[in-house]
């Protein structure tokens, strides 16, 4: 057994952090079942060359960079959701699903849109994005235009990941929105919806914040934090009794620091729900020979290094410090591509 079948086996989906056509192929293979896109990866995609064809042609039918862009994504999540539709049907909607994020603009400090404004953009998107899919999940930041429009969003059927996320806070503001919509379908038969819980980056937050804590805690911020949240999902909607499951992503795992275990979060979460994992991590940790992992992720540390998480870390500090940093993280890209394809258009003389 490899060190990603034996992750799977533990009982962990796991999600590829990319739509790179070779490399959702090559992850399914590896035991993926599922995948995640944003605008750096589809950026990544162009910057190799391998799709200025398909650009060529989205430029001849006159559109501009904007709706090339999203033209482009659209392809490319479609094209990962062939590839995993089979495990959506066998899971009856369990799994076998790709994200595509809505525009990140919309949350660009420059964005004139009030947040009631926001919030009936990103529905409106939501549901242009969504038409059509079965094994498409609409990502939507828990930002405040995010989670206002997580009620009108759920409550139209679409499948959601709620992405950004780093606090309690935000996690119950997400799962209350979710579940007020779902209770206004006909039937919550279908409903499926994933909360991102964002992991290294909290204990590269600490490193640098929280420098007082004492090495056997500095690091386990992160994996402290998601592994409270898991259990809180669990509980909420094991009373629910959905025929589907709605889930933690554990996102960010792919570790910061180049002399850490590359494993270190793949294996701290392993066992239940779903690790969106960067291709890099993958492939790292199918490198180690002999890796296996079992259920850890309702396991926690010791009630010493609890308590002192819990004394020495403002989680509500750290929340708005990671969501400053995450927001400008979350616009610039789209920036950057639309900026790419410009450039694109110019050297393919479109």
């Amino acid at each position: 057994m490899t060190p990603l079948q034996s992750l799977v086996a533990s009982g962990t989906k796991l999600w590829l952090d990319s739509i790179d056509p070779d490399l959702v192929l090559k992850n399914r293979a590896l035991g993926a079942t599922g995948a995640t896109s944003n605008p750096i990866i589809v950026s990544d995609l162009i910057k190799t060359g391998r799709f200025d064809d398909q650009l060529v042609k989205l430029m001849e039918q006159g559109l501009d960079d904007s709706a090339v862009a999203w033209q482009m994504t659209d392809t490319l999540v479609k094209n990962a959701q062939e590839v995993f539709v089979g495990v959506n049907a066998d899971t009856k909607g369990n799994d076998g699903y790709v994200s595509f994020e809505l525009d990140p603009l919309l949350e660009d400090h420059a964005c004139p849109l009030s947040t009631a404004e926001r919030a009936a953009k990103y529905v409106e998107l939501g549901k242009k994005w969504s038409a059509g899919h079965t094994n498409r999940m609409i990502k939507v930041p828990a930002t405040p235009a995010g989670l206002a429009a997580l009620e009108d969003l759920c409550a139209a059927g679409i499948t959601l990941n709620v992405t950004l996320i780093f606090s309690q806070r935000q996690y119950h503001a997400a799962r209350e929105a979710v579940w007020r919509g779902a209770q206004r379908r006909a039937s919550t038969d279908t409903l499926k919806s994933v909360f991102s819980i964002f992991v290294s980056r909290i204990d590269v937050y600490t490193k640098s914040k929280v420098p007082q804590l004492s090495p056997a805690a500095q690091g386990l911020v992160g994996i402290v934090n998601v592994k409270r949240l898991w259990a809180e999902n669990d509980k909420f909607w094991t009373d629910k009794k959905l025929p589907r499951k709605q889930e933690i992503i554990f996102a960010s795992t792919g570790t910061k620091d180049p002399k850490e275990d590359p494993a270190k979060y793949v294996r701290a979460l392993a066992g239940s729900d779903i690790q969106t994992n960067p291709p890099a991590t993958n492939d790292a940790v199918q490198a180690i020979t002999g890796l296996t992992f079992d259920r850890q992720v309702d396991k926690m540390p010791s009630a010493e290094i609890l308590a002192e998480i819990d004394k020495e870390v403002d989680f509500v500090k750290m929340e708005e410090v990671l969501m400053t940093e995450g927001l400008s993280k979350f616009a610039e890209p789209q920036k950057a591509l639309l900026a790419l394809i410009a450039t694109k258009r110019a050297s393919l003389g479109k």
